[in-house]
C-alpha cells in the first residue's frame, strides 16, 4: 500500500466535506445551528460565538476522524486483497454518486435523524456534544460524500492516512460552519443562490463522486495519487 498521502487524495475528500455543507441535509438548518452558538447575544460577542463554532466542529471532527481509524484499520486487515478492496470501494462510491445525481435512488441515504436543536446558546461542552450528534445525525442524508471519505480510507489501509483523510473531510465541512457562525447575515445570498440552483448542484456534485469512483475502480486514482504524493 502506498504510505505517502498524496493532494488529489486531500482535495477530493476536502471537496466532500464542502459538499457536505452544501447538501439540502445541512444548509437549510446553518441558521438553527448558528443561532445555537449566538444565543441572544448575536452581534456582540464574536469572540464567543467563534469558540462555540469550533467546539462544534472539534465535536463532529473527533466523531469522524474515529471512522476515519476504523475504515484504515478494517482496510490493513485486507491488504492481500487490495484490488478487491479498490474495486469494491470504488464501485460503492460510484454507488453513492448514482444516487447523489439523482440517477438511483437508494431509501437510507435519504433520511435524516434530525436532533432536537435548542436556539438557547450553551457551553462549549454542549457545543462540543452539540457536533457529535450532527456527526451522527445528519450521517444518513450526507452518507455519500462521509462514506466516500471513509472507503478512501479504507483503500489505503493506514491508520495515519485514515486520520488525515478524515481531518482534510471535516476541515471542508468545518470553515463554512465557522465562517457562518461570524457572517451569517453577509452570507444569506449566497444560501439562497445555492438553494436555488440545487438540481443542477446535486448533479454535478454527484457525477464528482461517480468519476471518483470509476478511478478507483480501475486503478486510475491510485495512479493520479502516485504523482501528487
Amino acid at each position: 500500500m502506498n504510505s505517502t498521502i498524496s493532494l488529489l487524495e486531500c482535495t477530493t475528500t476536502l471537496l466532500e466535506g464542502l459538499i457536505t455543507f452544501i447538501s439540502p441535509c445541512v444548509l437549510p438548518m446553518i441558521p438553527v445551528y448558528v443561532l445555537y452558538f449566538t444565543g441572544e447575544e448575536e452581534g456582540r460577542r464574536k469572540g464567543r460565538t467563534l469558540l462555540r463554532a469550533l467546539c462544534f466542529v472539534l465535536g463532529f471532527t473527533l466523531l469522524f476522524v474515529l471512522l476515519g481509524v476504523f475504515a484504515a484499520t478494517l482496510g490493513s486487515l485486507l491488504v492481500r486483497y487490495q484490488q478487491i478492496v479498490n474495486v469494491i470501494c470504488g464501485a460503492v462510491i460510484a454507488l453513492f454518486g448514482l444516487h447523489y445525481a439523482g440517477f438511483l435512488h437508494i431509501a437510507p441515504l435519504s433520511r435524516t435523524l434530525k436532533p432536537g436543536a435548542s436556539v438557547r446558546s450553551g457551553g462549549y461542552a454542549s457545543c462540543v456534544l452539540l457536533g457529535a450528534v450532527f456527526a451522527v445525525g445528519w450521517s444518513p442524508c450526507t452518507g455519500p460524500f462521509l462514506g466516500s471519505a471513509m472507503m478512501m480510507a479504507a483503500t489505503q489501509g493506514q491508520v495515519l492516512h485514515g486520520v488525515v483523510l478524515l481531518l482534510c473531510y471535516s476541515l471542508g465541512l468545518a470553515v463554512p460552519f465557522v465562517l457562518c457562525a461570524l457572517l451569517i447575515d453577509q452570507l444569506k445570498g449566497t444560501f439562497d443562490w445555492i438553494k436555488r440552483h440545487y438540481g443542477i448542484i446535486n448533479r454535478v456534485c454527484g457525477v464528482f463522486l461517480i468519476v471518483v469512483g470509476i478511478l478507483m475502480m480501475t486503478g486510475w486514482f491510485t495512479r493520479l495519487s502516485g504523482l501528487l504524493a
